[in-house]
């Protein structure tokens, strides 16, 4: 049993798993790993850094509130240049969040959506996110998402998985369709 949560912890050991590259996918296979994790009554937290509306996968993922919880730590807006406060501000708000979720024995994922991008845009720093990984409980499952990353992240992750552009219609000119991209 976990301690105050009154139910019995799934997994014995969790990782430490990175999604990363310049191709489309990681926040699709993020997703895909949450979905499965609800199916086999594994309860996922998901903090979405960097964004902020009203996504299809949100709409999705209410559905299933049972077993996913989905925050969003963004100003809804790309990071051009040097960030503003309000950047920063949600993001660490996002990270107080992922930290609570993560101690609180009430989840055994917990995906870090667009952390790297976060961390690449200046508004997280390589130690923040060293921090969350040195309190990560011993069955609590780390993900962390998105192009770029830490490096010393890289150096503590149990899988990495890098997507790579091979092709995409963007370079045709072809916009986000909801349901495919958005």
């Amino acid at each position: 049993m976990d301690k105050g949560t009154g139910k019995e912890k799934l997994l014995e050991k969790g990782y430490i798993q990175i999604y990363t590259g310049d191709g489309k996918g990681k926040t699709t296979a993020a997703l895909g790993l949450a979905l499965r994790a609800a199916g086999a009554g594994l309860r996922v937290y998901i903090a979405q850094f960097m964004k902020k509306g009203e996504y299809s996968e949100i709409r999705a993922l209410r559905r299933l509130s049972d077993y996913i919880t989905v925050d969003q730590f963004g100003t809804g807006r790309f990071i051009r240049g040097t960030p503003g406060q309000e950047d920063i501000e949600a993001a660490r708000q996002g990270l107080a969040a992922v930290r609570e979720a993560m101690n609180s024995g009430k989840y055994d994922l917990v995906i870090l959506e667009e952390v790297n991008v976060a961390y690449g845009s200046g508004v997280l720093t390589e130690k923040q996110l060293l921090g969350i990984i040195d309190e990560k409980p011993e069955g609590t499952e780390l993900l962390f998402t998105g192009r770029g990353g830490a490096p010393a992240v890289f150096d503590k992750a149990d899988l990495i998985t890098e997507m790579k552009a091979v092709r995409h219609y963007f370079e045709k000119g072809v916009g986000a369709r909801t349901g495919i991209e958005n």
